[in-house]
């Protein structure tokens, strides 16, 4: 849904507590990740100063006048024309929040995208944590997946039944709540499980 509304891509943070997301999604150019990061934009970005002083929406267009070092306007040049912020918490959780930025390169976000974004985020948000979601076991397997050997050849490598591998990957699909195994493998890839292997 979040590829429907922002076709120029889209970085969400989710759960972020006292710098780091329990997990992230960027969808941003990968040319505009590099400079942003190289250049140490997020330092003078509106819209990361927008989401850590705020809770709601806003279009990139109402950031503009806070934006001396002219992120936006460099942004705009990577097709990130049109944008929108979104930052969610909870108050029983003070301190941790889900946030993201999206882009669009055609025409300025609807007063209904808006709304489904920040309903989108704020689902995210209240999602129950992933830290203790899958077993080292299926973690283990679903890099194996990741990196392109079959169920036998894990089966294999590890030692168990190909029965063993199959019932891993269901119970990762499941906990994930991912439809099929390369679902379950993106799922797991989005939300940063693969580095803590």
């Amino acid at each position: 849904m979040l590829e429907l509304l922002a076709p120029a891509g889209f970085h969400v943070a989710v759960r972020v507590g006292f710098a780091f997301p329990e997990y992230e999604w960027n969808t941003l150019p990968l040319a505009w990740v590099h400079l942003y990061t190289r250049d140490a934009l997020m330092l003078h970005d509106p819209v990361t100063r927008w989401v850590y002083e705020n809770v709601g929406q806003v279009k990139w267009s109402e950031l503009v006048a806070d934006d001396p070092k002219g992120v936006l306007a460099l942004a705009s040049t990577y097709d990130l024309r049109f944008g929108a912020a979104v930052c969610v918490m909870n108050e029983d959780e003070p301190g941790i929040r889900t946030y993201g930025t999206f882009a669009r390169d055609d025409r300025d976000f609807t007063a209904d995208e808006m709304k489904a974004l920040y309903d989108c985020l704020r689902d995210l948000h209240q999602t129950e944590s992933i830290d203790i979601a899958l077993t080292s076991a299926e973690l283990e397997t679903l890099v194996m997946i990741r990196d392109g050997l079959l169920t036998k050849e894990i089966a294999y490598e590890l030692s168990i039944s190909e029965n063993a591998v199959k019932q891993r990957l269901r119970n990762a699909k499941t906990k994930l709540q991912a439809r099929t195994t390369t679902h379950a493998v993106a799922l797991a890839e989005r939300r940063g499980l693969f580095r803590m292997t």
